[in-house]
């Protein structure tokens, strides 16, 4: 009964912005550290920005450090990815993921996952 669903992917070019949304339901949302993995064609998948259950501790893969910014709203059960200055290295499905241990310092700790949302940057 858990459910995660991505939204937001699409195509942009090179340079440009995109926000990715993922809605939750079925768990204790406030509790959960979230997360934004994605994985490219040929490539395993990667974490790219997690949050903790109280906002109050953000990571970030180096990669897309300064340009992405992760963000939770509890009251909506909803987490957020802006992403800006997009590069073509960028595309990928992307994915929602809850971590039930609330602090997402290990991508071992995410159990439950959407289905991802494309995202694709042209040159």
């Amino acid at each position: 009964q858990v459910q995660l669903v991505e939204s937001g992917g699409g195509l942009v070019q090179a340079g440009g912005s995109l926000r990715l949304s993922c809605a939750t339901s079925g768990f204790t949302f406030s509790k959960y550290a979230m997360g934004w993995f994605r994985q490219a064609p040929g490539r395993e998948r990667e974490l790219v920005a997690t949050i903790s259950w109280s906002s109050a501790t953000t990571r970030y893969a180096d990669s897309v450090k300064g340009r992405f910014t992760i963000s939770r709203d509890n009251a909506k059960k909803s987490i957020d990815l802006q992403m800006s200055s997009l590069k073509p290295e960028d595309t990928a499905v992307y994915y929602c993921a809850a971590d039930h241990k609330g602090w997402g310092r290990s991508s071992s700790d995410f159990n439950a996952w959407g289905q991802g949302t494309r995202v694709t940057v042209s040159s």
